[in-house]
C-alpha cells in the first residue's frame, strides 16, 4: 500500500481522522513541529505517521539529473542525489549549472557509490 503524502497539517489531520488505515507522510515546511502530536493521534486511530527530513534519490543518468533539478521541487525534504553515472563525462559548464540548481534547492549531488537506502529513482 502506498503512503498518503500530506502537504499540510490540515490534510494530515483529515486523513488520520478519517480512520483510513495505512501511512501518512508529513511533507510540509512545519511538519517537524507536528510530527510527535500527529504521530500520537495516528497511533490512537491505527494510522502510521512518518516524518522524514531527507530523500535518498538514485539518479541513473545525466539527463535524469538535469530534468529532476530543473523541475519545480515539490518536497520540503532535502534530497541526496546519488549519481550512478560518470559525472566526469559532463562538460564543466553543465556540471556547474547542475550544482548551482542543487544548491538553490538545498540538495546535494553525490557519487553513486555512497548510495545505501533509496527513496526514489530518477531515470
Amino acid at each position: 500500500m502506498s503512503a498518503f503524502i500530506a502537504r499540510s497539517r490540515a490534510s494530515a489531520v483529515a486523513y488520520i481522522n478519517a480512520c483510513a488505515k495505512g501511512t501518512v507522510e508529513l511533507d510540509y515546511e512545519t511538519a517537524w513541529e507536528d510530527a510527535i502530536e500527529l504521530g500520537r493521534l495516528g497511533q490512537k486511530l491505527g494510522v502510521d505517521v512518518q516524518y522524514r527530513t531527507v530523500e535518498h534519490i538514485c539518479v541513473e543518468s545525466a539527463d535524469a539529473l538535469t530534468r529532476g533539478l530543473r523541475e519545480k521541487k515539490l518536497t520540503f525534504r532535502q534530497r541526496y542525489l546519488y549519481c550512478r553515472f560518470d559525472m566526469v563525462a559532463l562538460p564543466e559548464a553543465v556540471l556547474c549549472e547542475l550544482e548551482s540548481l542543487a544548491i538553490e534547492h538545498g540538495d546535494y549531488i553525490l557519487p553513486g557509490h555512497l548510495l545505501g537506502e533509496t527513496t526514489l529513482v530518477w531515470r
